[in-house]
């Protein structure tokens, strides 16, 4: 039934869900990489959309900004609705200079200034870690794609205007390849719930550089992560 942030039946999700953090993003991607995409739900004009992809069932779920609105989205997903593949599809901003605009990112971890998954790991710092089949599945995928794809770690944020500029030099001097805003989150609940999660995440702007593309060059240009995560899906939700 519906749960108090999603709208849909029992049976309206598939097994495996992409989590775009634009409700819009996930309009584009039902529309154009599902068959048969239907809107399942739209409650604060936060639609879901169910399809099929090369005949196989797959969702489409947008879970706005920032982890407390992501993890709504994501803890309702597989408690409710019985998601056990979830998949984050958003953009980032990169910091080494090797990293361009458009590459894409495998998240194969997420550090954060965020403090949930210390909560829910007892006060302990959690490594939040991407499911392992799910990131190597995804690697295989992105070797057919012509774009230039990095696998590594990303940063978290809880701020998108952080107050203190210096800590882009720490992250950089660790070897974090992008910041986001939602993938540790998601691993710690997909940890805790017995999920699997992975972030394909599009570098839109250049955080050193300030090279960025505009917002619709950003909705438009999720070609290669979407199809990497759709592909990547496939291979280990066994569809």
């Amino acid at each position: 039934m519906p749960t108090p942030h999603i709208a849909a039946e029992p049976g309206d999700f598939a097994p495996v869900c992409l989590l775009p953090g634009d409700p819009r993003r996930a309009a584009h991607i039902a529309t154009n990489f599902l068959d048969d995409a239907r809107e399942v739900t739209a409650v604060r004009n936060m639609t879901g959309f169910t399809g099929t992809y090369r005949g196989a069932p797959v969702s489409v779920m947008g879970t706005g900004m920032g982890i407390p609105s992501a993890m709504i989205y994501a803890h309702e997903l597989i408690s409710d609705y019985g998601v056990r593949h979830l998949i984050r599809v958003g953009s980032c901003g990169a910091l080494p200079a090797d990293v361009g605009v458009g590459d894409v990112i495998l998240a194969m971890g997420a550090c954060t200034d965020s403090g949930v998954n210390r909560t829910r790991f007892g006060g302990l710092d959690f490594a939040a870690i991407a499911d392992y089949a799910l990131l190597r599945a995804a690697v295989d995928a992105a070797a057919s794609t012509d774009r230039p794809v990095h696998v590594g770690n990303v940063f978290s944020a809880d701020f998108f205007y952080h107050p203190d500029s210096g800590q882009l030099d720490t992250l950089g001097s660790m070897g974090v390849l992008a910041i986001e805003m939602e993938a540790a989150g998601l691993y710690g609940l997909a940890a805790a719930e017995g999920a699997a999660a992975l972030a394909v995440l599009t570098v839109s702007d250049h955080i050193r550089s300030g090279e960025a593309q505009s917002s619709d060059e950003r909705e438009r240009n999720v070609t290669a992560s979407t199809t990497i995560a759709l592909e990547a899906a496939l291979v280990v939700a066994g569809i």
